[in-house]
């Protein structure tokens, strides 16, 4: 978003982007319960937007981006010369290795890791195995995945749960996971589906199922957003195959083809150029 801002405000010198960085679900608290005035709300996981802004507080979603989950590490990371794909989940088992994770309440990838843990359980066929990468990093847990590349590049942890994307961005080191795990492809949606987590809702005390399914991000202009009209601007420039785009790829982001959820026809007519209509 960084890059993308440099390059939008290139174009349009007299805007000021202003940008503001935290996990998705408090992305979205801010909006629904702090009325934190917001013009473009972006989210690793478009259904945030789905569940918690739509219908009261957002009209519409754009699909615009995917990932996959990553083990990252650094050149200090104990072991780090002898983890692989096949014995991942060993190497951070040990007793004397330190892994991090992401809050599930304020973050995708903190649920996402959960995820990922319990497709490896049953990927592997070891009944425990989700448990106790859980139990194991909980006194590691930060609000969001750039916290806890602090703690990784410090020494405090020796691997995260982390997006291959964030890890390609930090000149990090990583395991990629076999697709199965990853959160990644498509084609396992019926699998990724079969694990769950629970998570805040709305309110306080209001709680949420979150299912695995692959990952893609969605963006937003709030209902009540000061400045629609730069707002889209900025979209337009996002979802622009040789702009936003195209950046978003050569940060290790890829894109998808744009699409708007079950939202199409409330689109504003500006943006329905730069999103197809697809179903879930």
């Amino acid at each position: 978003m960084k890059e993308i801002t440099a390059a939008f405000t290139n174009e349009n010198p007299g805007v000021n982007v202003m940008l503001e960085a935290a996990g998705s679900v408090e992305c979205a608290r801010k909006i629904t319960e702090l009325k934190k005035p917001c013009d473009i709300m972006a989210s690793a996981d478009y259904t945030i937007i789905d569940k918690l802004l739509i219908p009261k507080f957002a009209d519409w979603n754009i699909r615009f981006a995917s990932n996959e989950m990553a083990i990252v590490f650094t050149e200090k990371s104990r072991r780090s010369n002898e983890i692989n794909q096949d014995n991942w989940y060993r190497i951070m088992l040990d007793q004397n290795i330190q892994i991090g994770r992401a809050d599930p309440n304020s973050d995708p990838c903190g649920y996402r890791a959960v995820l990922v843990s319990k497709l490896a359980e049953k990927y592997y066929k070891k009944s425990t195995l989700a448990d106790q990468l859980l139990i194991k990093n909980k006194n590691n847990i930060r609000p969001k995945e750039t916290d806890l590349i602090a703690l990784l590049e410090t020494g405090n942890v020796d691997y995260i749960f982390l997006y291959r994307s964030v890890a390609e961005q930090h000149h990090l080191s990583y395991i990629l996971l076999p697709d199965e795990i990853n959160l990644k492809n498509p084609t396992y949606f019926t699998l990724y589906q079969s694990v769950s987590v629970e998570i805040n809702g709305k309110t306080p005390t209001e709680k949420i199922t979150q299912k695995g399914e692959p990952m893609v991000y969605g963006i937003t202009i709030p209902k009540e957003a000061p400045n629609k009209l730069v707002a889209t601007a900025f979209l337009k420039f996002l979802l622009t195959q040789d702009k936003g785009m195209e950046i978003m790829e050569l940060l290790g982001q890829p894109s998808v083809v744009p699409s708007a959820t079950e939202s199409y026809d409330r689109l504003p007519e500006e943006l329905k150029p730069f999103a197809s209509e697809t179903k879930k």
